[in-house]
């Protein structure tokens, strides 16, 4: 993504975790600043964290994003994240900066392909305002599409990894079907490719299957937290979701057996174990 941003002749500073991940950025022409203070003085801040708990510390203390804003500020949150926690942070954020730091929600799907190439569908929640200021900056990356009030980027992102975790299960039982009858698994994906079973999912994730590749382009641990917040969300329409209930269960027990950090196509091999017991 944040090649895509320099592509498209954005000023670009980089915070990471580990400074050498962001080598490459600063090569293409991107400053790193080490300081989250620091990075007040862009106008567009994205953050691209795993979740909340990891944005948190680089918000508060004398070093913290908040201390620095000094002018108005638009902080994007990428992050797959409750849709309640995004509107909680804009409302503090908000109130500890005096109106100067607005938030957006603008989480991403696409994988590691989508963001290399540009490609990813991202789904932005925010005011009118807020939201045509981080538009521009998120056409580099993607496609953004304003999909309502602040939150509503959440909610259809756990939409869509309902889909991808039903899917992806789907796609490996299927394989699993077709191993045991000794029918090519190759060829089983390539007739579901040219049918209603086709997805993005299939196309992203058959090779993997077929080669027992699981190496690892997005975590199958993930899926847990995304699910969470699906399940969440649909509780409090007082809604029950039973696919994606058992969903999460076998993603749960894909973690606890040791396989969360190997790619969500690992799914199959989890079944595999589990259906040979």
């Amino acid at each position: 993504m944040g090649q895509n941003l320099i592509k498209a002749g954005h000023l670009l500073t980089v915070w990471a975790r580990r400074p050498e991940s962001a080598a490459s950025l600063v090569d293409a022409g991107a400053s790193y600043q080490p300081v989250p203070r620091e990075l007040a003085s862009n106008d567009v801040i994205i953050d691209m964290l795993q979740d909340l708990t990891q944005l948190e510390p680089l918000l508060t203390g004398p070093d913290g994003l908040l201390a620095g804003v000094t002018e108005p500020t638009l902080l994007v949150v990428s992050s797959t994240v409750a849709p309640q926690d995004v509107r909680t942070l804009a409302a503090r954020v908000d109130r500890e900066t005096n109106g100067l730091l607005s938030v957006v929600d603008a989480p991403v799907s696409g994988g590691e392909a989508g963001a290399q190439s540009g490609t990813l569908s991202i789904m932005v929640g925010g005011d009118e305002d807020d939201v045509a200021q981080a538009i521009p900056v998120l056409q580099a990356c993607g496609t953004p599409v304003h999909c309502g009030p602040l939150g509503a980027g959440e909610v259809v992102k756990a939409c869509n990894q309902m889909v991808v975790g039903i899917t992806m299960a789907a796609l490996a039982e299927a394989a699993l079907i077709a191993e045991g009858a000794g029918v090519d698994v190759g060829l089983m994906f390539q007739m579901l490719s040219k049918g209603w079973g086709a997805s993005a999912v299939l196309n992203a994730k058959h090779r993997k299957v077929i080669d027992r590749d699981y190496s690892n382009t997005g975590a199958a641990k993930f899926m847990v937290k995304d699910l969470k917040i699906a399940l969440s969300e649909a509780a409090q329409a007082s809604r029950t979701l039973p696919l994606s209930t058992e969903a999460l269960a076998i993603y749960q027990g894909l973690v606890e057996a040791g396989l969360g950090d190997d790619d969500l196509a690992v799914v199959h091999k989890y079944l595999a174990e589990q259906t040979a017991d």
